[in-house]
């Protein structure tokens, strides 16, 4: 948390480093989605794009509880006759472990058109 950079705005960006060791997906992406957002700021309005920049490392030493790695499945449908695509979580994970903490952190920042500015804001170590 100790660099700083300024927005034209006069709003001012932190570095927040996010450690993934030992912890579960929701609790990673909870934390990042707030820090995203700028909720932890005394001065947050939805409707500004007033959050920090987050770096998170260790993505690939999560924790995983039950069979989530074997069970949950992510499904893509192309839009036409049978063309639903179904993979495996654990699949995902094997190639690149900050995809599932993208779409994680994806589905829970709000749905309007600074989602894709606070996704930007997001490095993978």
């Amino acid at each position: 948390m100790n660099k700083t950079t300024e927005h034209k705005y006069g709003l001012e960006r932190k570095l927040h480093k996010v450690d993934a060791t030992d912890q579960s997906v929701g609790r990673v992406a909870t934390k990042v989605a707030t820090l995203l957002m700028g909720k932890h700021k005394a001065d947050y309005s939805p409707q500004t794009d007033c959050g920090d920049m987050v770096q998170v490392e260790n993505m690939n030493k999560l924790k995983w509880t039950g069979n989530k790695l074997d069970s949950r499945v992510y499904q893509h449908h192309s839009g036409y006759p049978g063309g639903l695509k179904t993979k495996r979580i654990a699949e995902v994970y094997e190639k690149d472990p900050a995809e599932i903490l993208r779409k994680t952190i994806y589905n829970m920042l709000p749905k309007n058109r600074l989602r894709a500015k606070m996704l930007k804001r997001i490095k993978f170590v």
